[in-house]
């Protein structure tokens, strides 16, 4: 038996860094002249920025990009020369991203870019075989209540229909959607759409949760709606009455019209009273009248004693006894005069 032999190592080969070629390295002017000949305007090309060898005999300078728009791109010019030859030759003008270029995102085909509602008016999304959302449809065999049943009542003759996967996927959807039970508008619902007469339901393992809403005033109107999803048009809801907002009016007085009052048709009664009121009015008057009389009299009498002052009579006593008479002449006269 021959002895078994061990695979030898591999040898690692090593990748002596390049030598820097002073000729290439000098080469700036004809690797600008190649990049403004490239360019679509020579101005496009600014300032050299570096230079590089990638190999022996073959190096790369690297030119700035003024072109609006390209923010960080950069001219790269490769040139090479043959052994033993001083001629500088162009290989390739290339312009490559820098490490601050908006560069475009990564390329996705059609169908993985699309997402949903961007289908519109015209559009037809591309045919998938393998879409593990449909499985095959109903296929007769031959029993006629049990192909009437899957047909007719359950809809399977079609060529696909939902999967398992495909039902959950849209059950999640709709249930932590706009039209599920956690929506501002389905929290503060009085009732939920499961005890809605306008709710449609639907058939299948879907219709145990979700329903289709026929309530023109719901703005879920001709939607799939969760059963205990809610909205304010529900059928057997209703508000409390409440007075009007509006302020009351003032009340209307109607100055303009007069109120005729016929005072000859009043009962006997009443013209008693009327003419036994104006009697005693009259005699109060009367009263009154007098009192007033009385008093401006009093009153006369009180400012005739105050303007005109009455002299005091002198005692007896007081005569000089030379003046008195027996007739009493002289007391007379002294009062005359006086």
């Amino acid at each position: 038996m021959p002895a078994a032999t061990l695979p030898t190592p591999a040898k690692r080969t090593r990748t002596a860094k390049p030598k820097a070629d002073a000729v290439l390295v000098d080469a700036v002017d004809v690797a600008l002249a190649a990049a403004r000949e490239a360019a679509e305007h020579p101005g496009d090309v600014g300032d050299h920025l570096a230079a590089t060898m990638d190999a022996d005999r073959l190096a790369s300078h690297t030119f700035a990009c003024t072109m609006r728009g390209y923010r960080g791109w950069h001219w790269t010019v490769t040139v090479a020369r043959a052994p033993r030859s001083k001629t500088v030759t162009v290989c390739e003008v290339e312009l490559l991203p820098g490490a601050e270029a908006i560069l475009a995102p990564e390329w996705l085909p059609w169908s993985e870019r699309l997402r949903p509602g961007d289908i519109g008016p015209g559009d037809v999304l591309p045919f998938r075989a393998d879409d593990p959302r449909l499985e095959p449809g109903y296929t007769p065999t031959g029993d006629e209540e049990e192909d009437r049943v899957a047909i007719e009542e359950l809809a399977l003759a079609r060529t696909r229909v939902l999967s398992v996967d495909g039902k959950d996927e849209a059950a999640q959807r709709w249930y932590a959607g706009s039209r599920g039970p956690t929506t501002p508008g389905a929290v503060q619902a009085a009732s939920d759409c499961g005890s809605c007469g306008f709710l449609v339901m639907l058939q299948g393992s879907l219709g145990q949760v979700f329903g289709v809403c026929a309530n023109e005033w719901s703005e879920d109107d001709g939607r799939v709606v969760s059963l205990d999803h809610g909205c304010g048009a529900h059928s057997e809801t209703d508000v409390e009455p409440h007075p009007t907002d509006w302020p009351a009016d003032a009340p209307v007085i109607d100055e303009m019209s007069v109120e005729i009052v016929d005072r000859g048709a009043q009962t006997p009664d009443a013209a008693a009273g009327a003419e036994g009121t104006s009697t005693e009015d009259t005699s109060t008057e009367d009263t009154s009248a007098e009192d007033g009389s009385v008093e401006d009299a009093s009153t006369e009498d009180a400012s005739t004693d105050v303007s005109e002052p009455v002299e005091a009579e002198a005692p007896a006593e007081d005569v000089p006894p030379a003046q008195a008479s027996s007739d009493g002449s002289a007391s007379e006269e002294s009062v005359a005069g006086a």
